[in-house]
């Protein structure tokens, strides 16, 4: 994802909740910053997404808007507004939201890799 455009112009501020709200796709993850190696991104999403891990990158969540449902293999983190969890590089986890729709801001590094998988048993 390295030549992926920002959302918006470096030059100007980002207005999370503005921006979050012209999505209107069931789950869409956008790049709306970077710092030095690492990306922020913006997730919007209605339904959830795969079960993965990032075995060369730590994943930092931010609670935005709705509540956000992390899923690990051995329990279930819920992020609200305001709300920030890190989960560590090579820990399995989906995210999903709580409730009807969920925005969150992540933090990792740049072209983390991330690897797909079933569901744990």
């Amino acid at each position: 994802m390295k030549d992926e455009p920002t959302a918006v112009p470096v030059t100007l501020p980002v207005s999370l909740l503005g921006e979050s709200q012209a999505i209107t796709d069931s789950y869409r993850n956008v790049r709306i910053a970077a710092v030095n190696d690492h990306e922020i991104r913006m997730s919007v999403m209605t339904s959830g997404f795969d079960w993965h891990h990032h075995p060369d990158s730590d994943e930092v969540f931010l609670g935005v808007d709705g509540e956000l449902v992390i899923e690990l293999e051995d329990r279930e983190i819920v992020l609200g507004p305001g709300e920030l969890f890190t989960v560590p590089k090579g820990t399995l986890h989906r995210t999903r939201p709580a409730t009807a729709r969920s925005v969150n801001i992540t933090f990792e590094r740049r072209d983390a890799a991330t690897v797909f998988t079933k569901a744990p048993r």
